[in-house]
Parts: structure tokens; C-alpha cells; sequence
């Protein structure tokens, strides 16, 4: 059950009482008679168990992914794919001009 709040308009005493959800709120009060009134306060809120935080949501290694070889139902050994290679150009590049050396006698 919650506990509500509840202040004095006149003594400003304020009044705690666990109260059901259906309960009628309290209007007089205990000590000098005024009028209640309920105080609304702050929730302090606890996340219990997994997947709250931001290191619940990631894992400790990072994933790699790998590609499944196909299966064939011979019971052969499969044969690996070519794979493709890339070459770095050591030609020049057409956008610059080739050195030339010219002696003037």
C-alpha cells in the first residue's frame, strides 16, 4: 500500500498514512482540525536485474561475423573460393607529369 502526504493548510503540520488505492483521501486534520491537503513528492525509482544500464546492452568481445562454407552432400571436402587480391598500382598516375631532365649547353 502507498503512503501518501498530506499538509496543514493553517498549522502546516504535516501527516503520513498508508493508504489504499480506493481509500478516501484525509481532509480534516488530526491535531488543530484544518483542512488537508497531499503533499506530491519526488519517486526514488531502483532498477533491479539486467538490461537497465548501458553495459548490460552491449557484450564484453566484440562480434566477428563469419562466412558459412557451403555444404555439398557428397561428403566431399569443399574447395575453398578464389580469393581476390588487389595489387597497388606503382605506375604514375596519369594527373602528374613525368620528370624530365633537360640540359641547356
Amino acid at each position: 500500500m502507498p503512503t501518501y502526504e498530506y499538509e496543514c493548510e493553517q498549522c502546516h503540520e504535516r501527516v503520513e498514512a498508508v493508504q489504499k488505492f480506493t481509500d478516501p483521501t484525509l481532509s480534516v486534520c488530526p491535531l488543530c482540525g484544518g483542512e488537508l491537503r497531499k503533499i506530491f513528492s519526488a519517486v526514488g525509482i531502483v532498477f533491479k536485474g539486467s538490461g537497465f544500464y548501458k553495459n548490460d546492452s552491449r557484450g564484453s568481445k566484440p562480434k566477428t561475423t563469419t562466412t558459412p562454407s557451403p555444404s555439398s552432400d557428397t561428403g566431399a571436402p569443399s574447395t575453398p573460393a578464389p580469393a581476390s587480391t588487389v595489387t597497388p598500382s606503382t605506375s604514375p598516375s596519369p594527373s602528374t607529369p613525368a620528370s624530365s631532365t633537360t640540359s641547356s649547353n
